[in-house]
């Protein structure tokens, strides 16, 4: 039977003054399902979102196909500032694996759902550029009133709430991920595989709430592709530079990421790491085969001739680290859609390896558990068919524990056969301490 059409038209109002991202996320901590898209630094900052109260998804909600009905089912009468007009904002779990190939990938250990968020029709919208917020809620009877009321909270004071993390747990030892490593390059000399990216778990007990945490994060890890996430069951705390999917219904674009070296307080040492990284021929290699991954992928469900690069390599600078990244692009065939996009990238080719299902299986082998939300993506997909994910790197999951909480998180890294084992582990850990130095 044909799902009945459900109508969303917005109600827009501009709020004036305009409260800051991190006044209007704290005040909004005490509504269900809250959420933010959040361009906290870097390039591009030009929308940021929060969102709040969704409509549930359906409890048999299982693979992302199953987000094209939902979606179909809407449609949207108005306009919203920006790409976003209301829809799906969730995030879709690695072990969820590559659309249409049956892959043997471990559970991980907290055993979260594997799609979580929600359909949002209230949110704020911050327009960056033009420095400007709204207030977004469904017409109805009430809306005024109910606009009034959110514009009363987000003027009241706010302090900070307080957090403390414990003792971190590293669950692989270095001897342990050295020796995965060792593994990769000897499968990768056989021809198993050309590249992997090989992570590593570390968690810690944690007292007070997770948004406390996030909003220390945001700051410490500035980044485009931030990202909040209440569910129940636990919280997402994201601070991504990376990006996996943005289709604005016409072209589609996805930005890999390979290739890392420290920021230093010392400009000529900054200068020295920037130049380092751009002569670096291990990881210029490293993001050519992601971006001939990135090319493959798109090519499937891409115009004939419609897929290009932009300037390559080019070098991203973030709160701690400068990074390489090139930036894939592409026209899809007609009757191509987001959810077509997101079966094309999904998992992102820089957080798997090159080529795809047989680096995934060697992670699976390796790393001998489920990565669950990492590694996988926070975004959205709208009623108009818009869509932006980013790739959960430099994330923390939360859940509660009794009365108080646990964080995980994982850090990881490209390995091909150049490889050294101690140097990648080194690098795990300084990507670790960009998380753990926000709140130390």
């Amino acid at each position: 039977m044909k799902q009945e059409t459900q109508t969303f038209e917005p109600v827009v109002r501009e709020l004036r003054p305009a409260p800051s991202f991190e006044t209007a996320l704290t005040h909004l901590r005490v509504c269900r399902g809250l959420v933010a898209l959040d361009s906290a630094g870097g390039r591009p900052a030009n929308f940021s979102w929060i969102g709040f109260d969704p409509e549930a998804l359906p409890d048999d909600l299982e693979q992302v196909e199953d987000l094209r009905g939902l979606l179909a089912s809407r449609k949207t009468e108005g306009s919203v500032p920006g790409p976003f007009q209301g829809g799906f904002i969730g995030i879709l779990a690695y072990d969820l694996g590559v659309h249409g190939e049956s892959l043997d990938l471990p559970e991980e250990p907290w055993a979260l759902p594997k799609i979580v968020g929600g359909l949002y029709t209230r949110f704020l919208v911050f327009d960056h550029r033009n420095e400007r917020v709204f207030a977004v809620a469904p017409k109805r009877g009430g809306v005024g009133a109910e606009l009034d009321a959110l514009e009363q909270r987000l003027r009241r004071e706010h302090t900070p709430q307080p957090f403390a993390v414990g003792p971190l747990k590293r669950h692989t030892p270095s001897d342990v991920h050295e020796s995965r490593i060792e593994t990769s390059r000897e499968e990768i000399a056989a021809g198993e595989y050309y590249q992997v990216n090989l992570a590593h778990r570390f968690s810690a007990p944690m007292e007070g709430k997770p948004l406390a945490l996030y909003l220390r994060l945001r700051i410490a890890n500035s980044a485009p592709y931030c990202g909040y996430l209440e569910f129940e069951g636990g919280s997402v705390l994201s601070t991504s530079p990376e990006l996996l999917l943005s289709y604005n219904g016409e072209q589609a674009f996805t930005r890999p990421i390979k290739g890392t070296a420290p920021r230093f307080e010392n400009p000529t040492q900054d200068q020295q790491s920037q130049a380092d990284l751009l002569a670096s021929e291990k990881d210029r290699a490293e993001l050519a085969m992601i971006v001939d991954l990135q090319r493959n992928d798109l090519g499937r469900i891409a115009q004939t001739g419609s897929v290009r690069v932009d300037q390559f390599p080019e070098l991203e600078t973030y709160a701690r680290v400068h990074h390489l990244v090139a930036t894939v692009r592409a026209l899809p065939k007609p009757n191509t859609d987001a959810i077509d996009l997101l079966h094309a990238l999904f998992p992102g080719g820089s957080i798997t390896g090159a080529p795809k299902l047989a680096s995934m299986e060697a992670i699976a082998r390796l790393e001998g558990e489920g990565r669950g939300y990492f590694t996988g993506s926070l975004g959205f997909l709208d009623f108009q068919g818009h869509a932006l994910f980013n790739i959960l790197i430099r994330t923390v999951v939360w859940r509660p524990q009794g009365d108080q909480g646990e964080i995980s998180f994982h850090v990881g890294g490209g390995i091909t056969h150049a490889s050294s084992a101690r140097e990648e582990d080194e690098e795990t850990l300084h990507k670790a301490a960009g998380l753990i130095d926000a709140w130390s």
